[in-house]
């Protein structure tokens, strides 16, 4: 029998995100025209390209994040077992490879004519970052306001975040040699090293040696560190803007061209995963939350990666913050259709 938790409530900054993400862009393109010399010298502390304000500011946003998964809870895998399997092949086969199609389609073709043309590739690049790593913390909120099924919830994010330590480099270098993008191989490998297996490692540690598997201990710690993990957001989305701010006053409707493909694959994906878990009698508990998981992008990930590879000021940077824009409204609105259609969904 599957448990169906009751709907939780959705809390007061990730609710709003969007409109922090707004408030970011007005302050961080502010701030970059005043200061433009702090940004420069902001920008300029690297090695090896990856920028080492903005991986600390990662390191700050993912570990709190990571620190929710227990990776032995994957023997739970086979209890959800075509559950599971829909979710894997929209994750890792449809959302990366419609995402490419997507932007080849409206940045390379359709809208090429409104977008600056030396940040084509960049932007095209942003957009496969972003659908090439499936979400990690917002899956519990969004399972959690459909009643999700919570062991399979957290066993499908832990057997993801398990494949991404050795898919996510490749299937990106794939996607960007596809794409005709050249794919420096040395940054993206330390991107990997640094923005998913240390993370990992870390926050593993933390549970088994620090916390020896005591739950209230780790809530107690999540709770005191949230607050810093979105402050790190906000300072990241602020960098972001402040060196993106010439390009968007120049052509301000650069965001809202690059989140047409963005919102397309997300109703795309979660519809596709819906369907076929219906298709495959899969418990409507499973099915919602295999729908949200599907759809969802990792996009702290895609943003530290598009930073490390092409840089503050690159089209691939922005592209991925547009997923942060975006990404509660649309995610919302997946959650209230899966809601909505639950008596269609359990007809026969």
């Amino acid at each position: 029998m599957n448990v169906i938790t009751q709907p939780s409530p959705i809390r007061s900054f990730e609710r709003n995100l969007t409109w922090w993400v707004l408030g970011c862009i007005v302050v961080g393109i502010a701030l970059g025209q005043a200061f433009p010399g702090a940004f420069q010298a902001i920008g300029g502390l690297k090695i090896a390209e990856v920028n080492l304000p903005v991986a600390v500011l990662i390191w700050l946003m993912i570990i709190p994040m990571l620190l929710k998964i227990d990776f032995r809870t994957m023997g739970d895998v086979l209890a959800h077992s075509k559950g599971i399997g829909v979710t894997l092949f929209i994750n890792w086969i449809v959302k990366p490879f419609s995402m490419a199609l997507l932007a080849w389609l409206f940045i390379r073709h359709l809208f090429a004519g409104l977008l600056p043309a030396e940040q084509i590739d960049s932007y095209i690049a942003g957009l496969i970052l972003l659908a090439a790593a499936p979400c990690t913390a917002m899956v519990f909120v969004w399972s959690g306001l459909c009643g999700g099924e919570p062991k399979f919830t957290l066993s499908q994010v832990a057997l993801n975040d398990a494949i991404m330590l050795f898919a996510f480099a490749p299937l990106v270098a794939l996607l960007l040699g596809l794409s005709s993008i050249v794919v420096p191989w040395d940054t993206l490998w330390l991107s990997l090293l640094l923005f998913i297996v240390v993370p990992v490692v870390i926050s593993q540690l933390i549970r088994e040696v620090f916390l020896a598997g005591r739950q209230k201990s780790l809530d107690a710690l999540l709770k005191r560190i949230q607050p810093v993990s979105l402050s790190a957001l906000l300072a990241t989305l602020v960098l972001l803007f402040g060196f993106q701010g010439r390009q968007i006053m120049a052509q301000p409707f650069i965001i809202a061209l690059l989140a047409v493909p963005i919102i397309i694959q997300v109703y795309f994906n979660s519809m596709l995963a819906y369907w076929l878990n219906k298709k495959l009698k899969v418990a409507h508990s499973v099915a919602a939350p295999s729908a949200l998981i599907g759809a969802s992008n990792f996009f702290e990930l895609a943003v530290a990666t598009a930073i490390a590879l092409f840089g503050f000021n690159s089209g691939a940077a922005l592209a991925t913050v547009v997923g942060v824009l975006i990404e509660v409204p649309v995610m919302l609105s997946v959650v209230a259709i899966v809601n909505r259609s639950r008596g269609w969904y359990e007809s026969a």
